[in-house]
């Protein structure tokens, strides 16, 4: 699964951040909501934290991913906006995880976070660990 690089450059760039986002940074954002957990390279912390890293794209690839990474309380509870939530998704997505974006992906956008945010995952470790299995089973046949 290959993202293309004119989307990650895209997104990198801004261009597919939604209008209500264009002033603000998903960069910085990252900077200021996130990277106290996950650091400054998206690696997280073994056992604690999950890292981004080469990951976090996979959860697209099975069913309730997509609407998992928007209901994880890191997601759901911050106290970013929709817009500036589904940049700052779509931008982890293009910076940590660029390689598993599947071709046919749609970036988030504010009407989906709007629709897909509340109410917040109760068991997270437990559709973590259901998601995980799911997408080991997707990547089994490729190896």
């Amino acid at each position: 699964m290959r993202l293309s690089r004119a989307w990650a450059a895209a997104v990198l760039g801004g261009a597919l951040l939604a209008p209500a986002a264009s002033t603000a940074d998903p960069r910085a954002d990252y900077m200021l909501h996130c990277q106290g957990c996950h650091g400054p390279d998206g690696g997280g912390a073994r056992g604690s934290v999950p890292s981004f890293r080469g990951q976090l794209a996979k959860f697209l690839w099975v069913p309730g991913g997509r609407e998992y990474l928007v209901r994880v309380p890191g997601s759901s509870q911050s106290e970013l906006g929709d817009a500036r939530t589904a940049a700052l998704l779509n931008w982890l997505l293009a910076e940590f995880s660029p390689e598993q974006v599947p071709p046919d992906f749609t970036p988030y956008d504010e009407a989906e976070i709007t629709r897909v945010r509340r109410p917040p995952l109760v068991d997270v470790e437990g559709v973590r660990r259901s998601l995980i299995r799911a997408i080991r089973e997707v990547e089994a046949p490729r190896w």
